[in-house]
């Protein structure tokens, strides 16, 4: 006899021995025996956990010619031994007929199903139609049955099997009862391949028939038709094959699971270097991006379930020593860093299904894991810039841990308050305190927090302000320091330093800024500089844009100011002060303006005084 594939050989041909489906078991022995059937049944689930054997098996109760309660059948099981169970098992009975609706779907073979449906059954007590992928019928087929199926002869029943069952019509759906099957369980399907591995006396170690369970992914037979693969790839001892995890690995393609939990450490501590490295030897050795991408998912996944329910809940369902090393990984991150990370990861596996170069976008994503852990929680950035509206601007005390156990060390915290979790790493990647700070990209949070352009109002409330940023997100924009509060710096101090700025804003072409800068109130307080410039928010974010913002930072740091600077709203600061009126710099836009005829005639007219002149080409 020729070799039989392990998944048609240990085909069930009991309802008992069907796993993972008691629900739809119990229900029908109980109708059986009830002797309540119904003329339509659609079965119905993901694939290969039991549609069509149920159907077949179900067939053989109702065809079995011993009755119930008899002894040679004593439950509602099929006897097994009969001509009818044994012509339905080997697939030769007349009364049975199997259909694959995939290709006889059309309404030319349903009219011949309905035509022959008219006829009593040959031998056996029901004619049984088994309709394999019944979704696939089309709508004019299922039309051309529906009047059978509504009030179709005694001794016909319909079974339809089918993994879309949304794709069946509602009108075929209400006159058949549906049996939603589930995926089969991770331990049932272990047990199964234990006692096939007997069986077929296959030395197998148990971590090999886990890792072929999980490969099964909920499909009894995916898992029986990797293990026939496997069998046949397996070296031999003793004229036994041996399963080994290692070898059952390298036909499947995957990975081991220690390689995800080094990656997820390098992610804990932010070794970007040694995460990469390890990502280059495993593509280097032949590993598609997108299969390792997909084990991350399942990888973070399992580690989140770890993290909700500990190392045995019933979430895991892998092998105890993959939910040691989930639950391992899982201390290092809080919920929801893993939430974050599983949701970065899951963007990245479904982008790699239709992009090019999916090398460059798996690192990219691994990247992104690293850059997530340096974000702080809003609620932690909120309740810092409350701590810090303090009479005293103290620091404030570092927040609890958001993990449940001790994570990775972070980076250390700046000695100056500060919101942006990336202000560490630009301390240590200053090259020495003379040279500039490098220029960070526009609108990100480490440009706002290494010294970049912060506007508030002084009319409204001291309470923290958040703007929509281009890229970013938002921008947290600090309250004003009260004036009480402010130690101030004497005017001999602050002018070279002004005079410094303002240089570096005219030589850049940024006079209406200069100008702006040169006329408003400066005061340096610890490591920021506060400078409260006669203009609306509006005209400031208008004239201080990012290049104008790098130039007053670079002036900073060479005059031996702090680099962390903001600029504040203060209308009608010139006039409160009795400042002098701006002065336009030779040959400036605001020169030009105030020479303007046009101007000078409105000036006369309405008595109007020039405030500021804007100009909004640069």
């Amino acid at each position: 006899m020729a070799y039989q594939v392990l998944a048609r050989k240990y085909r069930p041909q009991r309802f008992a021995d069907v796993a993972g489906q008691d629900h739809v078991t119990r229900t029908l022995l109980n109708a059986l025996t009830q002797q309540r059937i119904a003329h339509g049944y659609i079965f119905s689930g993901h694939r290969g956990i039991g549609k069509t054997t149920i159907a077949r098996i179900l067939a053989q109760a109702l065809n079995c010619r011993n009755a119930i309660g008899s002894p040679e059948r004593p439950t509602a099981e099929p006897c097994g031994m009969c001509v009818s169970c044994t012509e339905i098992r080997q697939g030769n009975a007349v009364d049975v007929i199997e259909i694959d609706a995939a290709t006889n779907r059309g309404i030319d073979e349903i009219r011949e199903l309905r035509d022959g449906a008219r006829y009593a059954p040959s031998r056996d007590k029901y004619k049984v139609y088994i309709l394999d992928e019944a979704h696939q019928i089309t709508d004019a087929a299922f039309n051309a049955l529906l009047k059978t199926l509504e009030e179709p002869p005694a001794h016909v029943i319909f079974m339809m099997a089918t993994t879309e069952p949304e794709s069946i019509p509602q009108t075929i759906r209400s006159r058949c009862q549906h049996f939603s099957f589930h995926a089969v369980k991770f331990e049932d399907i272990l047990t199964q391949l234990r006692t096939i591995a007997i069986e077929e006396q296959v030395t197998a170690e148990d971590a090999a028939l886990a890792l072929l369970a999980e490969a099964g992914d909920g499909s009894m037979r995916d898992a029986l038709s990797i293990m026939d693969q496997a069998i046949a790839s397996a070296p031999l001892e003793n004229g036994r094959a041996v399963l080994q995890t290692d070898q059952i690995r390298e036909l499947m393609g995957s990975v081991p699971n220690a390689v995800f939990e080094r990656f997820m450490e390098a992610v804990s501590a932010q070794a970007s270097a040694r995460l990469m490295e390890d990502l280059d030897r495993l593509i280097s050795s032949g590993n598609s991006p997108a299969a390792l991408a997909r084990q991350l998912v399942r990888y973070l996944r399992n580690c989140l379930m770890a993290k909700l329910g500990g190392e045995n809940t019933g979430l895991l369902e892998i092998a105890q020593d993959e939910r040691a090393r989930a639950a391992r990984t899982a201390l290092l991150f809080s919920e929801e860093d893993l939430t974050r990370n599983l949701q970065i990861a899951l963007r990245t596996f479904d982008e790699l299904n239709y992009r090019q170069e999916q090398r460059f976008h798996l690192e990219l994503g691994l990247l992104k894991l690293i850059q997530a852990q340096r974000l702080l929680p809003m609620e932690e950035i909120l309740s810092g810039l409350a701590t810090g509206n303090t009479a005293k601007r103290t620091n404030p005390a570092p927040a609890p841990s958001r993990a449940a156990a001790t994570p990775a060390p972070r980076p250390a915290t700046p000695a100056t308050p500060s919101i942006s979790p990336f202000a560490a790493s630009n301390q240590r990647a200053s090259a020495s305190p003379s040279e500039p700070p490098s220029q960070p990209l526009p609108g990100s949070s480490e440009a706002i927090t290494a010294g970049s352009l912060a506007i508030d109002d002084p009319t409204e409330e001291s309470t923290p302000q958040i703007e929509a940023v281009a890229d970013s997100g938002m921008r947290i924009v600090p309250p004003p320091i009260p004036p009480e509060t402010t130690a101030g710096t004497s005017a001999g101090n602050i002018d070279p330093i002004r005079a410094a700025v303002v240089n570096a804003l005219a030589t850049g072409g940024h006079s209406t800024a200069a100008v702006l800068i040169e006329d408003g109130k400066w005061n340096v307080e610890g490591g920021s500089v506060r400078i409260e410039v006669n203009a609306k928010a509006t005209m400031i974010r208008l004239t201080f844009n990012a290049v104008a913002e790098k130039l007053i930072r670079q002036a900073l740091s060479q005059a031996g100011a702090p680099s962390r600077f903001m600029i504040v709203s203060g209308e009608g600061l010139g006039n409160s002060t009795g400042a002098a009126k701006p002065r336009a710099p030779q040959g400036s836009i605001e020169q030009e303006a105030r020479a303007n005829p046009l101007v000078v005639q409105a000036q006369s007219i309405f008595n109007a005084e020039i405030v500021t002149v804007v100009d909004l080409r640069t």
